[in-house]
C-alpha cells in the first residue's frame, strides 16, 4: 500500500486519530496535509519530516465554508492535486442527556462533525470531479450504531448520519470514478475519552471486548490506508468496523 508522492488532506491531523492516520500515510511516501484549530501541529509536523515527507498545516475552522475551500485549494496549489480526503474532524464538545441538551449545544455537536464533513467532501468533490478520480473516507463511530454512551446522544446521531452520508455520496460520485468509504472507531485510546469517558467505563468496556483492549490509532490507520489504496478498489460505500469486536454486543 504505497502511497509515494499521493496527496493526501487529513482533517483533525494533529492529535489522536486523526495524527496516527497522518503518520501511516507519511510513513508510505504521501504527502500529507493536515488542519488544525487547538491542537498544536509542531510534533506531527516534526515527524514528517523526519520521514523526508512533504507536508503542510492550516489552522482552519471547518464549520466555515469559505474556510474549507481555502484549505482544498491550498492543498493542491502545494501538492498539484488532491487524491484522499479523510474526514476525520469531530467531537462530542460535552455529554448531555437529552432532556438538559440545549439547542446550542445540538446545533454545535452536528456542526462539527457532520456539517464540517459535508462542507470537505463538497469542496474536494468539486477538484475530484474535474479529474474522474478520487478517495473519500469519513468518519463515523461506534456510536453511530449504537447510539453511544450515555449523554452522548447528540453525537451518535451525527456519527450515524455520517454513514448514511457515506452510502448516498458513493452512489453519486462512484460513476465518476471516485470512491467514499467510512471508519468506524470503537474505544480508542486517546484525549478524547481521557476526556469524556472514566477509567472505569473505559476497564468495563474492554472487559466486554472480545479482544479484550482498547484499540489504538494505528489501528484505525490501517483500516483508512486500506480503503484509500488499490487494494480495495472494488468497494465504495462501506463501513469498516474497529473495535475489536465490541459492535457484536
Amino acid at each position: 500500500m504505497g502511497f509515494l508522492g499521493k496527496s493526501v488532506l487529513v482533517t483533525g491531523g494533529a492529535s489522536g486519530i486523526g495524527q496516527g492516520i497522518t503518520l501511516a500515510f507519511a510513513d508510505r511516501g504521501a504527502n500529507v496535509a493536515i488542519t488544525y484549530l487547538t491542537a498544536d501541529p509542531t510534533e506531527t509536523l516534526g515527524e514528517i519530516r523526519s520521514m523526508d515527507g512533504k507536508s503542510l498545516a492550516i489552522k482552519a475552522d471547518l464549520r466555515d465554508e469559505k474556510t474549507v475551500d481555502s484549505v482544498i485549494e491550498r492543498t493542491v496549489s502545494s501538492f498539484g492535486g488532491l487524491d484522499v480526503l479523510v474526514a476525520n474532524t469531530g467531537g462530542l464538545i460535552k455529554r448531555s442527556r437529552v432532556v438538559d441538551t440545549p439547542l446550542d449545544l445540538w446545533t454545535q455537536v452536528l456542526a462539527v462533525n457532520l456539517t464540517t464533513t459535508f462542507l470537505c467532501c463538497r469542496a474536494a468533490l468539486r477538484h475530484m470531479e474535474r479529474n474522474r478520480k478520487g478517495n473519500l473516507i469519513l468518519l463515523s463511530s461506534l456510536a453511530g450504531h449504537d447510539g453511544g454512551g450515555v449523554g452522548a446522544s447528540h453525537y451518535a446521531a451525527a456519527k450515524g448520519a455520517i454513514l448514511t452520508y457515506t452510502r448516498a455520496l458513493a452512489k453519486e460520485v462512484g460513476p465518476l470514478g471516485i470512491r467514499v468509504n467510512s471508519v468506524a472507531p470503537g474505544l480508542i485510546g486517546t484525549p478524547f475519552h481521557d476526556r469524556f469517558t472514566s477509567a472505569d467505563a473505559r476497564v468495563a468496556t474492554v472487559e466486554r471486548t472480545p479482544l479484550r483492549r482498547e484499540g489504538t490509532p494505528r489501528d484505525v490507520a490501517a483500516a483508512v490506508l486500506f480503503l484509500a489504496s488499490d487494494d480495495s478498489d472494488f468497494i465504495s460505500g462501506e463501513t469498516i468496523e474497529v473495535n475489536g469486536g465490541l459492535g457484536l454486543y
